[in-house]
């Protein structure tokens, strides 16, 4: 059951992330396509106010396509403390909505010219993503990602991991993570309270000892 749980997880990335080469490809043909980038902002950010970052699983394109082409390959590598910076994000954050904001600014009522700046800026922080993919971790993007950054910040403490006693500390769950965390660490405190889960629960699927859960009412299969 448990590696139902990575199959099933990854058959939904497979159905996704072709979204994103799509997305990209179309907008520089049809640009108002590019308006396809708001479903993704929307529901990153509408979603975080009941379950955390669990948009940036499956239901991410981007995040599905790093998973799919990158995270094996590349997953033994750590995520960097200053990829983690608030301050890094926040500069992110900023520097993505005022490009944006001053280009729909430039193109207002010009749907092709809005659409074209959404398509530029996918374009863009899609190879961002890429590089940092390749030389520094699979989802490195993730942790910088404006819409992620929000939320993670307006989804903190929603659905926890929780980690009961039975944790041996064998760190398999922490090479699981494809957002690098090490939810063994926080054994002691008995929950994950890292807004950065994205509620994947491939760290629940790899634990022999059944000892992590999203719900403290229901064992693991």
């Amino acid at each position: 059951m448990r590696n139902k749980l990575l199959i099933n997880r990854f058959r939904k990335q497979g159905l996704t992330w072709v979204v994103l080469p799509v997305v990209i490809a179309a907008g520089w043909i049809y640009p108002p396509a590019g308006f396809v980038l708001f479903v993704c902002m929307i529901g990153a950010v509408g979603l975080s106010f009941f379950r955390g970052r669990a948009w940036c699983d499956w239901m991410c394109p981007r995040g599905s396509f790093f998973d799919i082409f990158f995270l094996r390959v590349n997953k033994s590598k750590p995520v960097p403390s200053w990829l983690r910076s608030n301050k890094l994000r926040a500069f992110m954050l900023a520097v993505i909505f005022t490009v944006l904001g001053t280009q729909f600014y430039l193109a207002w009522g010009d749907l092709h010219g809005m659409g074209l700046a959404m398509v530029r800026l996918l374009t863009v922080t899609t190879i961002v993503g890429i590089v940092l993919a390749v030389f520094v971790h699979p989802r490195a993007w993730c942790h910088i990602c404006p819409m992620g950054t929000l939320a993670s910040w307006f989804g903190k403490g929603k659905e926890p991991l929780y980690i009961s006693e039975n944790c041996t500390d064998c760190g398999l769950c922490s090479k699981a993570c494809p957002m690098g965390l090490t939810p063994n660490r926080d054994k002691e405190t008995g929950r994950l309270m890292d807004a950065d889960c994205i509620k994947c629960a491939s760290c629940t699927a790899v634990c022999p000892k059944r000892a992590l859960n999203f719900d403290t009412g229901r064992k693991t299969a």
